[in-house]
């Protein structure tokens, strides 16, 4: 059930705005986004004042960069008015609620089923596909494939 929420909140999103650009989504959402020096994080969401913003480091590569927008955005959904903590490589084994959480937004938002649909006669495994739309190989087994035919 816990992966319900963040399942149907992408899905709603894609559906709002036609796009599953992280990116995207967060500017039309009002959203700032600001890529800074993080150092070992990757990224962390505030909202301060009712003024929400999705913290990116600077220095990792465009496509972690897009994952960690939508792990941050997940947090900008579904925990509102909790600040997240810095998002660490490691918090990718975490089993924090939220953290879970946010990840498998994050993965719903940037496979939908309708990407998986495209390789479903093939032999393109979970984890190539995962590759092909810059999801980390450690979230795979977050997107939720069982009622796909």
């Amino acid at each position: 059930m816990a992966h319900l929420m963040p399942r149907n909140t992408a899905i709603k999103l894609i559906d709002k705005y036609g796009t599953n650009c992280p990116f995207e989504i967060a500017e039309r959402k009002g959203i700032m986004i600001i890529f800074e020096s993080l150092g070992g994080s990757l990224g962390y969401y505030t909202c301060y004042k009712r003024i929400q913003s999705i913290h990116i480091n600077d220095n990792i590569d465009e496509t972690l960069q897009r994952f960690v927008c939508a792990h941050e955005l997940g947090h900008s959904l579904l925990h509102k008015s909790e600040n997240a903590p810095f998002l660490k490589k490691n918090t990718f084994f975490t089993t924090n609620k939220n953290e879970v959480e946010a990840n498998t937004f994050a993965v719903e938002l940037l496979i939908p089923d309708k990407c998986i649909y495209e390789f479903k006669d093939t032999s393109v495994t979970i984890n190539e596909v995962a590759q092909t739309y810059g999801v980390p190989e450690e979230m795979c087994n977050l997107k939720k494939i069982d009622h796909i035919k």
